[in-house]
């Protein structure tokens, strides 16, 4: 059965995907002229992966935590990556942010169009021109006062332990004078594990932190603000991760 709803999951994806390319399309037409940051186009095409979760018999997600007071006030989201159904649940938070993603995925027929619409941001690892034409690419979006939104650990984790960060997030904002937003999350590696594109049944939680401030931080303040960081999000994932276990027990 479980086969069966995947499948149907999958099939939903891709015809919210169809419908979602002439959504989001009328709306960067609209709206382009007036927002070089793409705010609006971005918050549409994040209302796909809501609507897909919605539709997807499988999951169940949930978020919380405190909304930024002003999202034109930008950060650096940085969040612990579990696996892609990540993305999903991370777009359920009520404000646009530009995601830095592998440029594969900016490949893929109508979802890479729609990144594209989106002014999400392309990185090949390991390519530092990529790297280069990365970094400039948050420096614009932060500057149009637009969120970016990083997963510094590169890659998802097999493990339930989380890899270490790397420097690259918070070199960016504090080179831009932003705060860094954590955000953790939890149950997201039993909805799609890595090396399989199957959904499976699971609840999963995203939560906000406190915004960590990077004022009067210079470079040699990256390490101290990575490893700050690394340990609030840990932490807080933990916690998620009994929340969700208890709620299990519950149902």
């Amino acid at each position: 059965m479980e086969r069966i709803l995947s499948a149907i999951g999958w099939i939903t994806l891709v015809l919210v995907v169809l419908v979602g390319l002439l959504y989001v399309g009328v709306v960067w037409l609209f709206t382009a002229p007036f927002d070089p940051g793409r705010y609006h186009a971005g918050r549409a095409f994040r209302q796909l992966a809501v609507a897909t979760v919605t539709l997807n018999p499988l999951w169940h997600f949930e978020t919380d935590g405190p909304t930024p007071a002003n999202p034109r006030n930008p950060y650096v989201a940085v969040s612990n990556h579990e696996s892609y159904a990540d993305i999903f649940l991370i777009s359920h938070f009520p404000w646009e942010m530009k995601w830095l993603s592998k440029d594969t995925l900016f490949k893929i027929p109508v979802y890479g169009w729609l990144m594209r619409m989106a002014s999400d941001i392309p990185i090949k690892r390991g390519k530092r021109e990529s790297i280069v034409s990365a970094v400039a690419g948050c420096r614009d979006r932060l500057a149009k006062r637009v969120s970016v939104m990083i997963f510094p650990e590169g890659t998802r984790a097999r493990t339930d332990e989380m890899l270490p960060f790397k420097d690259g997030a918070f070199r960016i904002a504090i080179d831009a004078g932003v705060p860094i937003l954590p955000i953790a999350v939890a149950g997201t590696r039993s909805c799609m594990a890595k090396g399989s594109f199957a959904f499976r049944r699971a609840r999963a939680k995203a939560r906000v932190l406190a915004p960590i401030p990077t004022s009067g931080l210079t470079a040699k303040d990256v390490a101290a603000l990575r490893d700050q960081t690394h340990d609030t999000i840990d932490r807080a994932r933990r916690v998620l991760q009994r929340e969700l276990a208890a709620e299990a027990k519950s149902v």
